[in-house]
Order: structure tokens, then C-alpha cells, then sequence
């Protein structure tokens, strides 16, 4: 068997662009992949007609052998652009490889060590508590869910003195538990914002009475060192990682013992090849790991393979593949042709049941298949990053 050709598309996910990968071979299977999309997604399909050119007519079942040549053609280890070319290109090859075998990714990794996976949803930003509360309960009545992620920020962090940010985002949680149901789980995510690790303290502490699953990158990632004095001054779980490009970037991390919780994002490390030798230095260190899984259903389906495989997995960041982006509901009016209401290239997503995305055994691959009739018809959408204004005229991080 040998790589034919590589085709990319832009599709949509939602209100975001997002570029779809397939690999054709000369037997007439095909993987399929998505990219990370880092901002300039446009830029990913020079690099992927690059890529192609190295990796046309070889085996595509030498996956480890192909995603590792890639790697070498660039002098410097590559960038985000570069590693999210890589990663579609590292899913496309799992996927023909399984398929090539008649069996679900998975059972290349080893075979499940779980029957489900279990997935939680974010809530954006920090809705009020009984809207938050009624968010939740319909996910749950639908879905099953009991884990949720928010923001910890209830009021302008940029416009109000620190020690106020702190205290509403505390008084906050404090009537959330009191709200929602007791039996929820519920995270925070900092989104970064934070410069001054003595602050990520403050705020991470003033969460910790009230039983946060994790608290989220409070911080930049540049800096290990201060990712291991903060995880000594927190009360509660640190999580982070999804800025964090290799297992090199990980092990410096673990070595500093910089969290409790990591959470690469297999788009952006470079594909499922690299995330298992990362968790593998996770699971040396005795750390747990909750992929970072934005992204849209086909994203979804490959984070599912790999948690399925990992005895160190906790849990996996999910979002619906049709509705709103992140105010949920149980709206059942949506239709295919609201484009902005959906990631439509996926026709059979894996949707939760009791909280849980359950394994396809009798499907190769991934287990989804996509709508090609759709890819290549939808306009391009554009989308940036809301970034702050301070009050002096400065940008804060976003």
C-alpha cells in the first residue's frame, strides 16, 4: 500500500474555520484529520502540500518512521503551524492503518482499558449561578454530563483591584456550590491571563474550600520554574499544557513537578505518535491527564482512541458538535443548514450518553465518517481572538 495524495479543505466549525485533511492510498483508503486551528489557518495549506511531497508513495502504515521524517525536515523543531500539519497528517496515517486492518484505532494502542470515556463541558464565561445551574441541568437531562468547566472571573480583572477579583471570583464558586447539584464537578480556567504567579496563588487559593476539579493555567507557560512554585503554594489540583508543543516541553515540566494534571492537545503536540510518549513521562511521574479538546467532532473522535488506551486518563474537554458554541441548552430546531450552529463534516459524531462517550468496536478507524459531499462548498469564516484592553491602552493576554 502507498500514499496517493493528500487533500485539505476549509471547512467550519461552528463560528470558527477549520481545515480537514484526508490521505488517499492506492488501495482506496483514506484517513482523515483535522488541524489545530492556531489563528492563520490559511498558512496550513502550503505546509501541507509541502509535507505531501515527502511522505507520497511511501507506506502509510509506517506511521512512527513518516511522522518522525517530517520532524527532521525542519532544522529547529517546528512551530505550531508546522506541528498541527503534522498531527493531521500522524491521524490521517492511524486511521488508514487501522482501516487497513479492519479494527477501531484503539485496538492499535493496545486495546481499551476503559469501556467509555468520560467528558465535561465549558461554560463560558461565568454565568450567573442560577442560569449556570440551569445550564447544567440540561446537560445533564440530555446528555448526562456532570462535570463542567467555567471561568473563575466574575468581574473585570484589568479594571478592578486584584484583591476584589479575588474575592468575587470566591464568593462565586462558594454560591455556585450551593446551587447546583452537589454531585457536579466543577473546574475553572484561567485562560492564562495571570502574570504574576504570587496572583494565580491568591486566586487558585480562594477557589481551593470549595472542591474545584482543577484549576486551569493561571499562568503563561513560557517559565517551568514558576510552574513548580506555584503548584507548591496551591491548595488545589493544577492543571496545564495546552501550550506545550513536545514530550521535551513536558519532561521539564514534570521534572519541576508543575502540576497535577496535564492537558496536551493532540492537534498541536503533532498527533496521536507524540501524546503517547508524552502521557507516557506523565504516567512516570504519577500525573494525571485531561486532554485539551476544543475543537470539532473529528478532533473529538481521535482524543477519544487515545484516552480509551490510557490507564492515567481522568477526563476529556468536550464540546457538542451542533449548537451554540458554548451556551448550550437543549435546543432541538437546529438544522444543517445553520451553518454557524454546527460542525456539519462529521455525520455520525460521538455524542454523550450518561456523561460517557462510548467506544465503536465494530467501526475501523476512527468510527466516524465524513460528509465529503460537503467539504470544499462552505465560505471561508473568519475568526480572531477577543483580546483585552487595559484601561492605560496596553493589551492583556488572552
Amino acid at each position: 500500500m502507498k500514499i496517493d495524495r493528500l487533500r485539505a479543505y476549509m471547512s467550519r466549525d461552528k463560528n470558527r474555520p477549520r481545515v480537514l485533511v484526508a490521505i488517499d492510498t492506492d488501495e482506496g483508503l483514506t484517513g482523515w484529520a483535522e488541524c489545530y486551528n492556531h489563528g492563520p489557518d490559511q498558512a496550513l495549506f502550503p505546509l501541507l502540500e509541502y509535507f505531501t511531497r515527502f511522505i507520497q508513495g511511501r507506506d502509510p502504515r509506517r506511521v512512527t518512521a513518516l511522522t518522525h521524517y517530517l520532524m527532521q525536515q525542519s532544522r529547529f523543531p517546528p512551530g505550531a503551524l508546522g506541528l498541527a500539519a503534522i498531527a493531521a497528517i500522524d491521524h490521517c496515517l492511524w486511521d488508514i492503518s487501522a482501516k487497513a486492518l479492519g479494527v477501531p484505532v484503539y485496538r492499535l494502542l493496545g486495546g481499551e482499558v476503559r469501556d467509555r470515556v468520560q467528558v465535561y463541558a465549558g461554560l463560558y464565561t461565568a454565568p450567573d449561578a442560577p442560569r449556570a445551574r440551569d445550564e447544567m441541568d440540561a446537560l445533564h437531562a440530555q446528555w448526562g454530563l456532570k462535570a463542567f468547566k467555567l471561568s473563575p472571573y466574575r468581574i473585570d480583572m484589568h479594571r478592578h483591584r486584584w484583591g476584589e477579583v479575588v474575592r468575587a471570583s470566591a464568593d462565586y464558586f462558594a454560591l455556585l456550590r450551593e446551587t447546583v447539584d452537589p454531585s457536579y464537578e466543577l473546574a475553572f480556567d484561567a485562560h492564562a491571563k495571570i502574570f504574576e504567579p504570587a496572583q494565580a496563588t491568591q486566586l487558585g487559593n480562594a477557589l481551593a474550600p470549595y472542591d474545584p476539579l482543577f484549576f486551569e493555567e493561571p499562568i503563561r507557560p513560557e517559565n517551568f520554574e514558576a510552574w513548580g512554585e506555584l503548584k507548591r503554594s496551591l491548595r488545589c489540583p493544577l492543571a496545564t499544557g495546552e501550550s506545550l508543543y513536545s514530550r521535551f516541553e513536558f519532561l521539564r515540566l514534570l521534572q519541576v513537578r508543575g502540576c497535577d494534571i496535564i492537558q496536551p492537545d493532540i492537534c498541536v503536540v503533532g498527533g496521536l505518535t507524540e501524546m503517547l510518549q508524552i502521557n507516557a513521562l506523565a504516567q512516570a511521574h504519577f500525573v494525571s491527564i485531561a486532554p485539551h479538546n476544543p475543537m470539532g467532532p473529528l478532533a473529538t473522535a481521535i482524543n477519544l482512541h487515545f484516552c480509551a488506551t490510557q490507564p492515567n486518563f481522568r477526563i476529556l474537554e468536550y464540546r457538542l458538535p451542533h449548537g451554540p458554541a458554548y451556551a448550550y441548552g437543549t435546543d432541538s430546531t437546529i438544522r444543517p443548514d445553520d451553518r454557524l450552529q454546527g460542525a456539519w463534516y462529521v455525520k455520525d459524531p460521538y455524542l454523550p450518553k450518561d456523561g460517557y462517550l462510548e467506544l465503536r468496536p465494530d467501526r475501523p478507524g476512527w468510527g466516524v465518517e465524513i460528509d465529503e459531499k460537503l467539504l470544499g462548498t462552505e465560505d471561508y469564516v473568519h475568526w480572531e481572538r477577543a483580546v483585552p484592553l487595559k484601561p492605560d491602552g496596553s493589551t492583556g493576554y488572552a
